[in-house]
């Protein structure tokens, strides 16, 4: 899969200096770069402290060439809600502020990149997308383009502790708290992360997007594998199944080991599927029945079922989706 992202910081404002863009910049394209097993990602251009619009705009019109299957701008410094919002460049003069946010949705639009990603880190962030000429709130995306941002139209971004604080989430997520089981990380997910762990008081993220499906835009090691998680509908071949366990599940359960053993005695087979069962249990996919921990379940010959959670990955397992 061909996928490049550029990556913009900016700390050197000549007027309003900011201290964490740069920073955070290096931080977004290094995770980026790799996925968590050290897999090569995207094809990386990293560019701090740009100077100027004209090169700004050279560096996006590179970006969106192409016919790449995913193109993602990352930007952190200022912005304005001047003229319909603009990302701000150092050399700014009067109202020549710098990159228009209305000419980046438009090379996004006419972009031939299957998908095209935007994240803004900047104040006044939310008006990409919107239209500047009816100053109304709908947004106008085309095919495939996706947009994240920090604030919303009306709203500045914060920086604490040197990092902006949507970047400092973003970034959380993109090492992992933003995955699924399957260790995927999708825009959608991003966006869910950050927006669960921002308050009420704080400047809410915006996601705009009018695409189909989602693609991963970084991956990490599975919480579990996937060779694991096609079992699930070995271990429950109808969806509201119970799997009956006894004492031969529970691996400590042998006369071999010097402490009180009940039979059925512990069977490899059995402890087998009990690690796996456990496994599922720790992120959430079954319950035990009737007790609190699948040890008891087992030595109780007691059972255990399906979670909401494990019904979405049985569904997937059954229909064979992974």
């Amino acid at each position: 899969m061909a996928k490049k992202a550029l990556i913009i910081g900016i700390d050197d404002y000549t007027s309003a200096p900011l201290n964490g863009c740069v920073n955070d910049a290096i931080s977004v394209s290094e995770l980026l770069g790799t996925n968590g097993n050290g897999s090569p990602n995207f094809d990386v251009s990293l560019n701090l402290n740009v100077k100027t619009k004209a090169e700004m705009l050279s560096l996006l019109n590179a970006l969106f060439k192409g016919d790449s299957d995913i193109a993602l701008l990352y930007f952190s410094g200022h912005g304005s809600e001047y003229g319909g919002g603009h990302l701000v460049t150092p050399d700014h003069n009067g109202y020549d502020l710098g990159v228009s946010m209305n000419d980046i949705l438009g090379m996004a639009n006419r972009s031939k990149c299957k998908n095209v990603i935007v994240i803004l880190d900047c104040c006044f962030a939310g008006n990409l997308g919107e239209s500047f000429t009816t100053q109304g709130t709908e947004s106008h995306l085309g095919e495939g383009v996706t947009i994240m941002t920090a604030s919303p139209r009306d709203d500045v971004a914060i920086e604490y502790d040197g990092q902006g604080v949507f970047t400092g989430l973003l970034i959380q997520g993109l090492r992992g708290g933003a995955s699924d089981i399957t260790g995927r990380i999708t825009p959608a997910s991003l966006y869910s992360f950050i927006d669960q762990s921002l308050g009420e008081w704080e400047p809410r993220p915006i996601f705009k997007t009018n695409i189909s499906r989602f693609l991963p835009i970084r991956t990490i090691e599975p919480q579990v594998s996937k060779a694991t998680l096609r079992k699930l509908s070995k271990y429950f071949p109808n969806k509201s199944d119970e799997l009956v366990l006894d004492p031969s599940f529970e691996f400590t359960n042998d006369p071999t080991i010097d402490h009180e053993v009940v039979e059925p005695y512990a069977l490899e087979k059995n402890v087998n599927i009990f690690k796996d069962l456990q496994l599922f249990e720790s992120v959430g996919l079954i319950e035990p029945v009737g007790e609190d921990h699948m040890y008891f379940a087992a030595m109780h010959s007691k059972s255990c079922k399906l979670t909401s959670l494990g019904l979405h990955y049985w569904r997937l397992s059954n229909d064979k989706r992974f």
